[in-house]
């Protein structure tokens, strides 16, 4: 009889494993069979290769009805780290987190004058000194920014110069990622969101953006564009964007626009003075929403009614299952958008007679693309293969 050969243990077949151990929390290596379709000899190859490189470990036995008892694995949360940084207008938002996406460190640090790159590289040594994080147990630098509005390059540094720079300076992997993605995968990641789910966010700031994650990976598109549902039109021959198009929703529901309504309100905006950021009136307006004030609430709801015809539009398109409503707008008001949103789609999402879309809210939305950005770190490390396209 021909001896049966070993398949290699490939990028695309460690990836699988360490999502299904990620999301199941622990597991056997029979049920990892069941659940892969991979064979016996290639589960034990890789398994073995990921407790030599300290990404999962053996963590206590279970119950067999046939033989002897079976080892379970886990992820190893504090063998590696990867560390995210949100760079916003005025200031940077610094996270480390584990193996699990959990975060271990954090700290918001003002943007100055100096360049660009020297404020990061030092951001990066004096945290994760401050952490006292091992050096050689530190994956990389992963950095989110907001995409840049339409015509607006300049609007941002030239991140791809940025990002070679800072390799050079730390020695280390440095990705780069909009914000809206990367709070996707840190959503998907610490939430161990099965791989066979496809998954999705929506992402309020300034502007609007979703991720989608697809077989565990972030779905970026032909140009790394994926997930623009800000310009997601609304009312076709609505208000005018600077992307071309008219209606979209990013100009009736992120959070310029509705600050931009609340000034409207003359009794709202001398009660207010929505003045300042864009971010500081936002908020203002928020908590005066769920503090009772009925303009205020007023404004947000509409707002929330806009992101639910385009949400609705994601959903159906997509088929999505389970989605994240996060980034800094949903941090005060995040319960009205997520009331809207569930009683809209309970009444239009096509597929809502199938299955349950179900609509959760955001644990941490301020810090969702911070957090998202260290967990690409993560996934780029222990699982590549879902990280092939990543710039």
């Amino acid at each position: 009889m021909a001896r049966r050969e070993t398949p290699a243990a490939g990028p695309g077949s460690r990836a699988l494993i360490v999502d299904v151990i990620r999301s199941a929390l622990v597991i056997s290596r029979v049920e990892l069979a069941e659940l892969t379709g991979l064979t016996q000899p290639l589960i034990s190859n890789i398994v073995r290769d990921l407790i030599a490189d300290g990404v999962i470990h053996e963590t206590g036995l279970a119950d067999s009805v046939r033989g002897k008892p079976r080892k379970l694995l886990a992820i190893k949360p504090a063998n590696r780290f990867g560390i995210g940084f949100e760079v916003g207008a005025e200031s940077v938002t610094c996270v480390a987190v584990d193996l699990t996406g959990g975060v271990v460190g954090r700290e918001v640090v003002p943007l100055d004058d100096s360049d660009r790159t020297d404020l990061l590289a030092a951001r990066f040594h004096d945290f994760t000194a401050d952490l006292e994080l091992p050096r050689d147990r530190i994956e990389g630098l992963a950095i989110v920014a907001p995409t840049a509005q339409p015509g607006d390059g300049s609007a941002y540094p030239e991140w791809g110069a940025v990002r070679a720079d800072l390799a050079e300076r730390l020695g280390l992997p440095v990705l780069v990622e909009n914000d809206a993605a990367a709070a996707a995968l840190g959503e998907f990641w610490s939430r161990r969101v099965s791989r066979e789910q496809t998954f999705g966010s929506v992402y309020l700031s300034t502007g609007i953006g979703a991720g989608l994650v697809v077989g565990g990976a972030l779905f970026r598109g032909a140009s790394f564009d994926a997930g623009e549902l800000g310009h997601l039109s609304i009312q076709y021959d609505g208000r005018p964007c600077p992307c071309g198009n008219r209606g979209c929703v990013e100009r009736y529901a992120s959070m310029a626009a509705t600050v931009e309504e609340a000034r409207t309100y003359p009794g709202l905006a001398a009660r207010l003075r929505p003045g300042g950021t864009v971010l500081s009136a936002y908020d203002a307006i928020a908590r005066a929403a769920v503090g009772g004030d009925a303009e205020a609430f007023a404004v947000i709801d509409r707002a929330a009614r806009h992101l639910s015809v385009a949400v609705t539009s994601m959903v159906n398109l997509l088929d999505l299952g389970r989605l994240v409503l996060t980034g800094p707008g949903m941090a005060v008001a995040g319960s009205i958008y997520t009331r809207r949103l569930r009683a809209h789609l309970a009444r239009t999402a096509h597929a809502r007679h199938r299955h349950e879309i179900a609509v959760e809210l955001s644990a941490r939305p301020r810090d969702a693309a911070s957090i998202g950005a260290a967990a690409l770190v993560v996934q780029a490390s222990i699982a590549p293969g879902h990280t092939a396209g990543v710039h």
